[in-house]
Parts: C-alpha cells; structure tokens; sequence
C-alpha cells in the first residue's frame, strides 16, 4: 500500500490507555476483552470498556441497524458504502462522547472493535478496498489509533463454526438470523482474514496477533502479560 494512504497514528496526551480487540466473530475477543476488564478492575484499575458500533445511543440504533437480520428486510439492502458510512457515524459519537473522555480521566479504555475492523469487513470484505477507509479514518477520525489493539486471529475454520453455531441457536429461539454478516459466505470472510493479517503486517508495534488455540484462561494469561508490559513502557514515558 502506498505510505501516504496508511493510517498516520495520532497519539493523545492524555493520562488514560486505548486499548482495542478484534478479530472475527466467533475468534474470543468479547469474551477476552471482558476476562481482561475484570481482572484490571480487581487490580483496582479505572477500566471503561464499550463496543462497536454502540456504546452509545446513537451507536445502539445504529448497531440494530447494521447487525439486526430484519434490518434488510424492513429497510431493503444496506449498501457497502453506508454501512461504512454507519460505522463511522458510530465511531464518530464513540469518540466524542466517551472514548476522550474516559482517556482524559486516566481511564483504561477497552473497546470491542474499532477501525481496524471497517478496513477488513467493509474494506476487504464488502470490496471497497482499504483506501477509503483509511481516508475515512483520517476524515472523521483525525487518524486517532488505539495505544495497544489485540487481534485474536485463530485458524478461520473454527473462528466460522463457532459464530455459526451460535447464530443457529440464536434462529432456533427467536426464529431470525442473530447477525446480518454472520449470513456471508466463507469468500467473505476469507478476505476479512486476510486483510486483519495485511493490517498486522503493516501495524507491527500497535497490533500484537493471538493465533493459538490454548484455551481461554491460557490465551487470557497471554493477552494480560501483553498489557501489562505495554502499560508499564507506556508509564515510562
């Protein structure tokens, strides 16, 4: 990619530490994410932890919208470019209403996708190609990067089946599809995979990948000894 449509990382100066995870639906990172949190707040840490989109109430309506199967159906085909649109609307009032804030404050902040995730499911996965989402992150943004992202990227074959599985359980007890992406076929997601390892590739520093298949408590081990190193480089400063 060419250097001057790469993210250009945009440090805050506040007290606070952004910390995102991400990796397909069905790879452990909510699950992570919330293992983390609970164990910083017993360590007497200020976490905030949010999700996108949501984590506000625009981004909730917003969520319905792009993640809710009847969505389609009542409002007809969302095209590519305005759930990019949509995501960053949401990521736009996620960052104005809590992620500065809570940075400001000396929180940890720990975020359940962010941009990294518009550039592998709408960049790569919908086709509109990483270009514009950069150039959207820098636009509505400021090019403001996470301090640490944690990637869980397990093989692709179990991260599908398991984000499957649920999404049937989900059908069986509510008789609608839990997740409008979560209806793509493997092309779809392949080129989502793909893309979150371009990403890792190019963000060496930022982006630290989980591949294994430990087991939770094991890869939760993991990710701890990972933010604990950072935050203390980070109190270095």
């Amino acid at each position: 990619m060419d250097s001057d449509l790469e993210p250009k990382p945009a440090p805050h100066a506040a007290p606070g530490f952004f910390i995102t995870f991400e990796g397909l639906d069905g790879s452990g990172k909510t699950t992570q994410l919330r293992r983390l949190a609970g164990t910083l707040h017993h360590e007497g840490k200020s976490v905030v932890t949010l999700r996108q989109p949501g984590g506000t109430a625009l981004g909730d309506r917003i969520r319905a919208v792009l993640l809710d199967a009847k969505s389609e159906t009542e409002l007809g085909g969302i095209a590519p470019e305005a759930e990019m649109a949509l995501m960053f609307a949401d990521r736009a009032q996620s960052l104005r209403q809590v992620v500065r804030p809570a940075l400001a404050a000396g929180n940890l902040v720990l975020c359940d996708r962010y941009t990294d995730s518009s550039e592998a499911y709408q960049g790569a996965g919908r086709g509109l190609g990483p270009e514009r989402i950069l150039a959207m992150h820098q636009a509505v943004c400021q090019g403001f990067q996470p301090d640490l992202t944690i990637l869980l990227l397990p093989p692709l074959a179990g991260c599908l089946f398991r984000a499957r599985r649920r999404n049937e359980r989900h059908q069986q007890q509510h008789g609608v599809s839990e997740n409008r992406f979560e209806r793509e076929g493997d092309a779809f997601y392949e080129r989502i995979y793909e893309q979150y390892k371009v990403i890792a590739a190019r963000e060496t520093e930022r982006v630290v990948v989980i591949d294994e298949e430990s087991g939770i408590p094991v890869i939760a081990e993991h990710i701890l000894r990972v933010v604990r190193e950072r935050l203390g480089r980070y109190a270095a400063r």
